[in-house]
């Protein structure tokens, strides 16, 4: 069976080569993620043309996925290859100055009010936590730290105050800016620091109708406090361990981790796990025996998609990343509950507020008639005939244990398919009848060899005037 699980891969300096793009989708990069909080738009603009032209140079469909900066506190640049902090050090923070960079005795911040949000006795985090560095004192000019816990500090690492310091809003100003410069150009967008349900409105009406996919990233208590609330109107989530993990008790993590996911898949959002999957392998050829067991705990938990964040935009093998993490998540799947987590989604489902808007829930039930159908018919592959792609993802998050086919008229939603679990898009013909979108639906399933004739293949599908998918097929080929 082909790994059912989607990998999100970040494209960056390490990345940026064509020929390593197109090695990348070969290794199984199902959607690629561009960070906007390093470098220019232009720079990223012209990342996401490279990656569209490595998809149709491999013939495959990738999706794209603009991360917003949000609200986070960066450092100003450190030198290229990093620098690293040593336990003990004394080094300077002071609020960074146009065009300023970072180094090993002195970190610039992009906080104006840096200085007066710090006091003596504070702790800082730099990166993802790994680097803290406790405040000695703060003058006119800069704040003194000594470094408690070192580390390598490269790029534009985040920057972590104390709670309640530098509180700001999601989305930011410059947020709405980067999202009308994407308009059209990509499939999706994460929004980060998401706090509440109404940032992620907001931001939907920003980009406006027929706009990107919203992703909300879940990494503050207040996002996981309202999970079910943000997840309602988002049209994905991510659950950004990295900075969730700072700003939440670290052992409280995996369990908010599940939370996450079994909330979202019951909405009918994909779901991707972030942050630290491979990050040995930002400079190792070999993962450690721990992030091994945490991709594949995060497949039983029932991830749509897990990320590589530096391993493929920094790191010195991002082929390698990929091709390690599609091995790791394509063998846990020989082991996921196919079953059981179908069974289970029911419970899921009636814990959930109001998991399923009024006008979807025919498509929910429908869909949830296709899961038991597949099983007791024993069919090769479930064919959901989609514009939107909400039928695909109805059905997806059953995670059945057959081939999902989802058989669209639109790139669009094909590329935004690239991040659901287990679906694989096909483009076909729009038609007008019924009938004929299921014959040549099928028609499409057996040109992509997922089924053979005289198969068994279950087909969802609604009428073409008609937004509901209300209609299962079991079809013989």
């Amino acid at each position: 069976m082909e790994r059912r699980t989607k990998i999100v891969a970040t494209v960056g300096p390490a990345s940026d080569d064509p020929q390593v793009l197109r090695e990348m989708i070969a290794a199984g990069m199902d959607m690629a993620r561009i960070s906007l909080s390093h470098g220019t738009l232009e720079e990223a603009l012209a990342r996401v043309d490279r990656v569209r032209d490595a998809a149709t140079a491999q013939r495959r469909i990738v999706g794209v996925l603009a991360d917003l900066p949000g609200p986070k506190i960066r450092a100003a640049e450190f030198p290229d290859g990093g620098v690293h902090l040593a336990e003990g050090s004394v080094v300077a923070l002071v609020p960074a100055a146009a065009e300023d960079r970072s180094d090993g005795g002195r970190i610039a911040v992009d906080l104006p009010t840096l200085l007066v949000d710090l006091e003596r006795g504070d702790v800082v985090g730099l990166g993802d936590g790994v680097i803290q560095l406790l405040v000695q004192g703060v003058s006119i000019d800069r704040a003194t730290v000594e470094v408690v816990s070192g580390g390598w500090a490269q790029g534009r690492p985040g920057v972590t105050l104390p709670p309640g310091r530098a509180t700001m809003s999601s989305p930011t100003a410059e947020d709405f800016v980067l999202l009308d410069a994407l308009a059209g150009k990509v499939d999706a967008v994460a929004v980060s620091f998401v706090r509440t349900a109404a940032e992620i409105e907001s931001a939907r009406a920003a980009a406006g109708a027929g706009g990107p996919m919203l992703i909300a990233k879940i990494e503050t208590q207040e996002a996981v406090d309202a999970v079910e609330a943000i997840i309602g109107v988002a049209d994905g989530v991510m659950v950004a361990r990295g900075d969730l993990g700072i700003r939440c008790a670290m052992e409280d993590v995996p369990h908010y981790q599940k939370h996450i996911i079994r909330t979202g898949v019951a909405y009918g959002r994909p779901v991707i796990t972030a942050t630290q999957m491979l990050e040995s392998m930002v400079r190792a050829p070999t993962p450690t025996r721990a992030e091994v067991s945490d991709i594949a705990n995060a497949v039983f938990d029932g991830s749509s998609a897990l990320m590589l964040s530096g391993e493929t935009a920094i790191g010195q093998n991002p082929v390698n990343a990929i091709r390690t993490m599609a091995r790791i998540a394509q063998r846990a799947e020989r082991d996921f509950d196919y079953q059981g987590w179908g069974r289970n989604l029911g419970r899921q489902l009636s814990a959930a507020a109001d998991p399923v808007a009024a006008n979807d829930r025919i498509t929910a039930a429908v869909s949830a008639a296709c899961w038991r159908a597949a099983m007791d018919a024993d069919v090769d592959a479930i064919v959901a005939c989609t514009n939107s792609g909400a039928t695909a993802r109805a059905i997806s998050r059953f995670r059945p244990a057959v081939p999902v086919l989802a058989v669209t008229p639109s790139e669009a939603t094909a590329r935004r398919l690239s991040v659901a679990w287990g679906v694989t898009s096909l483009l076909a013909d729009r038609h007008a009848t019924t009938d004929n979108i299921v014959r040549f639906s099928v028609n499409a399933a057996v040109e992509a060899g997922i089924v053979n004739p005289g198969g068994l293949v279950a087909v969802l599908v609604g009428s073409p005037a008609d937004p509901a998918t209300d209609t299962l097929r079991l079809v013989r080929v």
